[in-house]
This record gives structure tokens, C-alpha cells and sequence, in this order.
């Protein structure tokens, strides 16, 4: 049976290096286990936390974190307004996986809104600092200066979804361009002919790699791509509404759209509605990300289901690593850690 607030060889608090001696391993060993570094195996972690149960070690967070420079506290960026934020469950979504996998581990969360100027320089104040261990960084724009001053100063970082196919920074994405594959030949196997793609915010890289989707997968059906069917969005409800308006203007005998989001989707079903177009009989709809707003919609919403919880933990185990590595930022190498999650079509009334 397990002894609780045992002392120590010298009468007091038991110590790190009494945890190692009992664990049988080094006290470096014993400290990536208590940090929540995923670079320790499965048989290592048990030995060491059954060690400090056995102990009853209590670690003494404020002098661990003063001794290694850590903050033990990370940040979670968005670099878009508040409003957008709260109003895609996409974001809501990431931070609960992100959330659910940090609560394993002592770190703290931090959720801090650069979407304008002033909150962009408060914001590279507050990193040049080095008051966070970490970053993580949410919906980046291929031109955000952001990912370059995290490298400038040092701060580990990991991105949701590369800048580029050149991403030298680590990040976790879902497969975009296969999802869009994914919904482009599942209209195609419904008959459908004229099928336009509302796109996502083409400064995002994501977006870039659905319209690649799109564009391959009806080529490769042997049909011509219409570049007039590609309705420019940015991935909200009023870019939906827009950019259907538009495409019903220009080609009125548009058969089915695919929408780089739910939140664009349930715009265009508007506009589609308004204008006298029964989904699906009329006009078939697509989304992506497979959102509670996709189950909600009526007719309810096919969508491309990226797992963003699944890729917000992903995103927290490579950011622990990458505090754990103490080589230079700069010098870690391109492409050492880019994860790319699978995607899945999920059928609804909608096409």
C-alpha cells in the first residue's frame, strides 16, 4: 500500500532526486515526466509516477519553473477579431481539444485575440517578454508576420495548418485538399454537372488546397474547370451570402456548390432559398468541418468532418516537444514536424 507525505533521507519534503533513485532513472527522466513531455515511454512514466506516489513528492512548481526559465504557461493566438471567434464553431472546437489534452499536464492556457494592429503589437510586447513557454497559433494568414517574430525571439511554436507547402515551423492540419476531393466526386456521383465552389480566405493555405481539390477532382472526372464557377468567401456566413448571390447571378444554372465551410454553406442555403432553389433537388449543398451547425441545417448539411478537437491535441502534444527541444528554433529543420489528419465525408439530406 501506498505511503502518503513520506520524508525524505534528510527528515524534510522528499526530493526530486529521491524520485529518480526510487523510479531507477535520472532526474532529468523524472522532471519530463512531471512537465507532461510526451519523450518519455509508457513503462518510464509509470515507474516515475508510482515513485512520487509511493514518496508523496508535491513538485514545487514556482522553483521549477524559475530554475528552467519556464513560465509554465502557453498561448493560444488567434490572430482573427473576437466576434469571428465566437461565432465559428471551428475555434470553439480547437480549444476544446486543445483544453482536454493540456489538463493532463501543470501548464496553464492562455487565449489572447490579435486581429487588429493595436492587439498585434500589445501582443508582440507581451512575447518579446517571454512570459509564455509556448505558442500556439489558430487560423494564420500566408503574409502574418507572427510565425517569423516566434522564430525571431525563440518561442516554440506549432501552427493550425502550414502558411505554405514551405512551412519551417511545426503545425497540424487536416487533409484539405483530399476533403475537398472528397465532396467534389460525391456531387459528381449524384449526377451533378455544374458544380461551383464557394472558397475559404485564400490567404489561408487551407483554403488554397481545397480549391486544388475542387479543381483536380473534376478534371479528373474528364470535366473542364470553369473558373467562373469559383465564388471568392472567407469562410463566414456573409461571404456565403455574397459569393452564392454572385455565382446565381453569373451562372444561374449552377447544379450543386461546394462550401469551404458550414458557417459559408448555411449562407449560401439562404441566398439559395430566397432565390427559389429547393436544396437538393435543385441545387445540391456541400460544407466542410461537419460543425453542429451542418446537423442543424434543413435540409441537414453533407460535410467534409475534419477532427479539429483530435488536431487541438495533436497540436499540444508537438508544442510539448517542441519546449522540451533545446535547439535553436531556427535550426530544427523543415518540415521535422508537420502532422496531417484524415477527413471524412458525412452524407446528409443536403446533396
Amino acid at each position: 500500500m501506498a505511503s502518503h507525505g513520506v520524508r525524505g533521507r534528510s527528515g524534510g519534503r522528499p526530493t526530486l532526486e529521491e524520485v529518480a533513485a526510487r523510479a531507477g532513472v535520472g532526474r532529468g527522466t523524472v522532471s519530463r515526466v512531471i512537465n507532461g513531455s510526451p519523450r518519455v515511454s509508457d513503462a518510464t512514466r509509470a515507474a516515475v509516477e508510482a515513485a512520487v506516489e509511493e514518496l508523496g513528492y508535491v513538485p514545487n512548481t514556482a522553483a521549477r519553473a524559475l530554475a528552467a526559465n519556464r513560465t509554465d504557461a502557453i498561448a493560444l493566438v488567434v490572430p482573427e477579431p473576437e466576434t469571428r471567434f465566437f461565432a465559428e464553431p471551428y475555434f470553439s472546437d480547437m480549444l476544446k481539444g486543445v483544453g482536454s489534452e493540456l489538463s493532463e499536464t501543470e501548464m496553464q492556457l492562455l487565449l489572447i485575440f490579435a486581429g487588429s494592429d493595436r492587439e498585434r503589437a500589445r501582443l508582440a510586447q507581451y512575447l518579446a517578454a517571454h512570459r509564455v513557454d509556448g505558442v500556439l497559433l489558430v487560423s494564420v494568414h500566408a503574409d502574418d508576420p507572427l510565425p517569423d517574430l516566434l522564430t525571431q525571439l525563440e518561442i516554440p511554436a506549432v501552427i493550425s495548418g502550414p502558411r505554405s507547402a514551405a512551412e519551417p515551423l511545426a503545425s497540424v492540419d487536416s487533409d484539405n485538399y483530399g476533403g475537398a476531393r472528397s465532396a467534389v466526386e460525391h456531387l459528381l456521383s449524384r449526377g451533378r454537372g455544374r458544380i461551383a465552389h464557394i472558397t475559404g480566405h485564400l490567404a489561408v493555405y487551407g483554403a488554397q488546397r481545397r480549391v486544388d481539390g475542387y479543381r483536380d477532382a473534376l478534371r479528373d472526372a474528364g470535366h473542364e474547370v470553369d473558373e467562373g464557377l469559383i465564388g471568392p468567401g472567407d469562410f463566414t456566413e456573409e461571404g456565403g451570402r455574397r459569393a452564392m448571390a454572385e455565382l446565381l447571378r453569373r451562372h444561374p444554372d449552377v447544379d450543386a456548390v461546394f462550401a469551404a465551410s458550414d458557417v459559408t454553406a448555411a449562407g449560401a442555403g439562404q441566398v439559395l432559398r430566397e432565390a427559389g432553389r429547393r436544396i437538393p433537388d435543385d441545387v445540391a449543398l456541400v460544407g466542410y468541418d461537419d460543425s453542429a451547425i451542418a446537423r442543424h441545417m434543413e435540409p441537414p448539411l453533407t460535410s467534409v468532418r475534419q477532427p479539429i478537437e483530435e488536431m487541438g491535441r495533436a497540436m499540444i502534444d508537438l508544442l510539448l516537444a517542441e519546449i522540451a527541444d533545446r535547439r535553436p528554433v531556427a535550426s530544427r529543420g523543415l518540415g521535422r514536424h508537420q502532422v496531417v489528419l484524415a477527413t471524412e465525408l458525412v452524407e446528409r439530406r443536403s446533396s
